[in-house]
Order: C-alpha cells, then structure tokens, then sequence
C-alpha cells in the first residue's frame, strides 16, 4: 500500500485515534462516552484508520436545539452575508483540499482522482452558493383588481436535515448544506456510519470559519451507530426538510416517515443507469465513457452505468473494444499512481457483487470479463462484462458494484424502451453522430431520466445542473439550476394600496 502518515494526516484535519461523533453549537464536540466506538477501517486494507464514539440520545436533542436556535438568529442575517459565509467556507476547503480528498479515498477507497474531485465539488458549490445568495428571486405578478401589487419571496425552512451517504461521503452533504445556509438555514448532518471521519474533518472547518467570524453554528453533525438516532430526526418536526441519499428500499421508509408528519423530504435515490450506443456512434468517445462510469468508484455511485444497450450494428466491436479495455484497468490501492479502481466499501458489498454475478449467469448470462473477488486484504472485485438481456430481473436490479450488462438491440426505439423500462430514472446517455437520434433521445418521448446526456456517459454530473432523477429515484433535484427554492418556502403577498376593498373574480360582499 502507498505510504501515508495516518496519524499526521488525522492531526492535521483536527482527528485523532478516537473521535467525538457529535458536535452542537450549544456544547461543542460531545464528551459521553456511553455509545460503543466505531472501528473505522481502511477498505483497501482492513487496517484501522481510527475510532468514533457515535452520539446518544442526549447528544441529539442537544444538536436539534441549538440548530433551532442557529436558524432563528441566522434568518435574520442578510443573504449576501450569509453566502460571504459560504465564500470563507469555500477558500478554508482549498486550503485542505489535498488532505481532505486523500481523507475521503482512505476511507471509503475511491481513487484519489476522485477524492480530490470531490472536495474540488464542494469547493465549486460555494463558489455557486455565492453568487445565488444574491439571487434568492421572486416574482412580481400582475393583480386583476385595480391599485393592488401581487409579488412572492421565499423565507427560511428554518432547520435542514441531511442525510449523505458513504460513496460521497463530502460532496452531497456540501450541495444541501452550502445551499441550504444560503437561503438563511441551519444545517443538522448524519454523515454514514461506515465514513464518518471526512465527515468530522468537515466539520473541523466549518466551526473554524463560522467561530472566526463571529456566526451562528448554523452546521452541527451527529453520527449514529445504528438507525434510531436517524428515524427519530427523520420522525423530528424541529426539522423542515429532511434530504436523504440512499437506496431506493431505505429512501421509499424516509419519505413515508417525512409525508406522515407533513414535513418535506428531498429524496436521491437509486439508479440503474443505461448508455445506448447506436449505430452511428463514434467508439473512441463511448468506450472510455462507459469504462469510467462503470468503474468509477467501483460502480458505487448512483450514477454508475450498469447496462449499454448496444445496436446490433455494432455491438460486436463494441464488445470487443470494452474487454480490451477493461484489461487495462489498474485494480489496487486507491492512493497509489495509476490506480483506475479501488476496492468496494466492505464485505457485504463484495457478497453482493458475487450474488448479482451467480444471478446473471443462472438467468443465462455470459461472463465476458471479471467477475471474481481478488484475495487478500481489501475488499477489491474485478469489474465484469456481462452479456445479457434488459428483462432479466437481476439487470433490473440496482447492484453497487462494477457489474456492466450489455445488451443487444434492433433499433433506437427499441434501446429508448429497454432503457426506460428500469423503475429508476436517474441519469442516461446515448452515443450517436446522428442529429435525429441525439434529439429523439432528448424529446418527451426519449429518457425518461433527470438527467440525458449527449455523447458523453452516465456519471460525472456539473454542480451547475440540477442534480436528480424520476421514479424509484426519488424526483429530488439538488445543486445546480433552481433546486435552492428546495431550501425555501414560497409566500405570495398582495398588498392593497387603494381605498377600495374589490374582491378577486368580481365577488360583490358588502356589509353596512
């Protein structure tokens, strides 16, 4: 394994070898000691990394309040303040930058490309948040009554729940939080249990920059060592908008909990991606996209490609093209040079990659590459090409793993049907030199996705684009575009300037 001072780089973040899991703007980094530590291990190794103590229930509340309180001072600072808040976030983020992204491969195993890539996200979305804090617009609407001026403004939710999971275990928090204190909240975080010390390092900055500039702790962080701290703030009126990414199983449970009190949820679920390559498509440009996206992370993003519906006008040298280079994808540690794929979160997730491979062979699929787990230490796969048909229902089935199907097809509409008969509808993509087949493939009656690209892949979204999906993904849009009014509520306001009282559509009501 490459050689990395774990300590020096724990110290350097604010960590140690054993880490408080709770911190709130009311007692700052908790002291219980009630909760069994977490064992936070090295994915690529199996070495301990360090210790959290998970927080208790009297942690919690502690959080919940004092972010009640954070919310009710920091609605009151003007938006432009609160986004030079965000600013002074975003430049401490650069300053970390390195031991922060090396931090986040450490711990959940993605290359360190990504893990830099996904504190520079986090960098991008302050930079963003910036500039939307002067753009919190409302609409100023026409009256049918005379002397009366008709206009909207959005106002705080108040407290903000985010729920991240461990393949980003930074960026997503960084997308609702950043936005979310923008538009005037405070921000309660439960990172994963199985990455929570980028996490933490996160937070180490945050209170830095909000105590140096004399602000609210308007971002705290709990971490619970099950599920019952979490369904209670999923289940917590204190909290107006809870944002989940997960699985589509859990996320179904929290917005059922969530719609039960009234409350909104913003929900990033699963994906079961698709590239369709048709016959025009130019391979020098879909055969790395797909490699990436199917590999990327290990195939543990939302946003991996799991299926490549291929014209049969090609799908041979397409084939042919993916094996190749899939050869020449470097397995090992994550922070090594060269590397192309680290290993997979832990063992559960490397049983799930061997399930979904019996699956699809037993189903009559036929192993093409990979397909096996890699002994010794780390929980490292080789990602596998499987040839396959769209119907099968383990092709259905979202697997988090380097698990690639590629199936065959007749046509454009055909390959357009296959990929949008997945109950998921997150990202899509299609590769074609072909004008109608790029537009079809974008009209109301193509994807189906949130998001469909054009001659590039599945994975890799810009934080400038609203980022979500249909269906079992959960309709949520984070990030980029409008999805800050997420973090609103919308008030219409009339005001009557005349000495009249009209009613709206003409209604006569008069009382002496």
């Amino acid at each position: 394994m490459s050689a990395v001072d774990v300590n020096a780089l724990l110290a350097r973040l604010g960590l140690a070898a054993v880490n408080s899991g709770t911190w709130s703007g009311r007692h700052g980094w908790s002291k219980s000691t009630e909760a069994p530590l977490l064992n936070v291990k090295n994915p690529a190794s199996g070495a301990l990394i360090a210790q959290v103590r998970p927080s208790t229930e009297a942690d919690y509340e502690s959080v919940i309040t004092s972010a009640v309180e954070a919310a009710s001072a920091w609605r009151e600072v003007p938006a432009p303040k609160r986004g030079e808040a965000v600013r002074l976030l975003g430049e401490e983020l650069r300053k970390y930058k390195a031991d922060l992204g090396t931090l986040v491969s450490l711990e959940n195993g993605k290359i360190l490309a990504e893990g830099l890539g996904e504190v520079q996200e986090m960098i991008d979305i302050a930079d963003f948040a910036l500039g939307q804090s002067r753009m919190l617009y409302g609409l100023s609407m026409h009256s049918e009554r005379p002397r009366h001026r008709m206009s909207e403004q959005w106002h705080p939710l108040g407290v903000v729940g985010i729920i991240s999971a461990f393949n980003f275990p930074v960026a997503v928090w960084a997308w609702n939080a950043l936005l979310g204190a923008i538009c005037g909240n405070a921000c309660v975080w439960k990172p994963s249990h199985k990455t929570p010390l980028s996490a933490l390092a996160v937070q180490q900055v945050c209170n830095r920059v909000m105590k140096a500039a004399g602000l609210p702790a308007v971002f705290q962080i709990f971490i619970d060592g099950g599920t019952g701290l979490a369904t209670r703030f999923v289940e917590d009126r204190r909290v107006a908008l809870i944002s989940f990414t997960g699985s589509t199983e859990v996320g179904r449970k929290v917005g059922e909990r969530v719609a039960a009190r009234l409350g909104k949820s913003l929900l990033e679920l699963g994906g079961n991606n698709a590239v369709i390559v048709d016959e025009t498509a130019n391979l020098d440009l879909a055969v790395p996209s797909i490699v990436f996206g199917a590999v990327g992370t290990a195939g543990q993003r939302c946003t991996s490609t799991r299926r490549v519906l291929a014209h049969k006008a090609i799908a041979a040298e397409l084939e042919k093209r993916l094996i190749h280079a899939y050869r020449q994808v470097r397995i090992g540690d994550p922070l090594a040079p060269g590397t192309l794929m680290g290993p997979l979160i832990d063992a559960k997730a490397v049983a799930g990659y061997q399930a979904a491979i019996s699956a699809a062979q037993a189903a009559g699929g036929e192993l093409l590459y990979g397909g096996k787990a890699i002994k010794g230490d780390g929980n490292f796969v080789e990602p596998a090409i499987v040839r396959a048909r769209n119907e099968w229902p383990i092709v259905q089935t979202e697997t988090f793993a380097p698990v690639l199907y590629l199936i065959q097809v007749e046509s454009l509409a055909a390959a357009i049907a296959a990929q949008n008969a997945s109950a998921h509808g997150l990202s899509s993509a299609i590769f074609t030199d072909r004008l109608q087949s790029a537009e079809a493939f974008l009209s109301a009656a193509g994807s189906d996705c949130g998001i469909a690209n054009v001659n590039l892949g599945t994975s890799g979204a810009e934080i400038g684009g609203a980022f979500g999906g249909e269906k079992d993904t959960g309709g949520g849009r984070e990030s980029g575009s409008d999805a800050w009014k997420a973090y609103m509520r919308r008030q219409t306001n009339t005001v009557n300037w005349s000495r009249e009282l009209p009613l709206a559509q003409g209604i006569e009501f008069k009382v002496e």
